[in-house]
């Protein structure tokens, strides 16, 4: 089936830009993949989106956002995308489950996906004491203690910023050496409210009725297991852009994020553009996201009536 656009990913920039081009009469197809709604349907509580003074749930706020995108005239479809040929037009999608689509115009909000410990009680707790975004989640955590697991100047960086809320912010880290620039790590080093556990290698999240307790490790030095109390526990040893299925067909920097256009959402090749976290390294927040996602839908828009002019 051909599509003017389709839309790859369901998380605040990619439902943003279906909202867009659907009012624009374009009625793109968007493919939910194995997440719908993105990072957001993992937590609990969303208070920074503008226009919820209470707040509101991730799923609620996805789901009100896909409803909008349906009611304007937007298509939604479940599946993942295994491969695309963007070698000609209309571009080619295809499905894991063996479909094939076109489209003229191609959105890639597909996200990045934070890396994970692959320790006991990590996945289970996500949103329940667990955390990969420290400025999302900060606040939820006012006097508490809270431990921020990595080494690299992200971990430096969200530990130094939840000083502003916890209690104490203990960074645990499996060498004795940190990845961090010494800058950054001069920075929390002479925070008064952040403590060290070195050396030491997260074995399980503990956690009860009551949600996280603690932090189980091993102390490479000593052999023996200890265990650090923890009201949170803060993922920050990166995140994985959702682009193997593009097979390396665009653009990326370094750390294998879609390299856009500046200031439009455009990536390498004509006709494909990207929004969201699989193109931001740097903010990676819902109302972010959602911004591209609109730069994206009227980047889209405007290829498409240039060529259909």
């Amino acid at each position: 089936m051909h599509h003017k656009a389709i839309i790859i990913g369901t998380g605040p920039a990619g439902l943003t830009a279906a909202i867009y081009l659907a009012r624009a009469n374009v009625a793109p197809l968007v493919i939910e993949g194995i997440q719908p709604g993105g990072q957001l349907t993992t937590t609990t509580e969303v208070d920074n989106f503008p226009g919820f003074p209470d707040g509101i749930t991730g799923p609620e706020l996805m789901d009100n956002m896909r409803k909008q995108a349906l009611r304007f005239g937007a298509m939604i479809q479940s599946g993942r995308v295994a491969e695309v040929d963007t070698s000609k037009r209309p571009f080619t999608l295809f499905l894991e489950d063996g479909g094939k689509l076109t489209a003229d115009a191609l959105i890639i909000s597909t996200g990045a996906s934070a890396k994970k410990l692959g320790i006991p009680g990590e996945s289970e707790n996500i949103g329940k004491g667990v955390s990969t975004c420290a400025t999302c989640d900060g606040f939820f955590f006012r006097n508490k203690k809270i431990i921020v697991i990595g080494g690299g100047d992200t971990a430096m960086e969200e530990a130094q910023f939840l000083t502003r809320f916890a209690s104490e912010v203990r960074v645990v880290h499996r060498r004795d050496d940190l990845k961090a620039s010494k800058i950054m790590q001069d920075h929390a080093r002479g925070n008064q409210k952040v403590a060290w556990s070195l050396n030491r290698t997260p074995l399980e999240v503990v956690a009860g009725p009551m949600g996280v307790s603690g932090l189980k490790v091993l102390n490479n030095v000593t052999g023996e297991e200890e265990l650090l109390e923890a009201d949170g526990i803060f993922l920050a040893i990166g995140h994985t852009p959702n682009t193997a299925f593009l097979g390396g067909q665009l653009p990326t920097d370094e750390l294998g994020y879609l390299q856009v256009i500046p200031g439009t959402s455009q990536t390498g090749v004509p006709g494909i553009f990207a929004c969201g976290d699989v193109q931001d390294r740097i903010y990676r927040q819902a109302i972010t996201s959602a911004g591209s996602g609109c730069m994206a839908a009227l980047d889209a828009e405007r290829y498409i009536s240039e060529q259909h002019a």
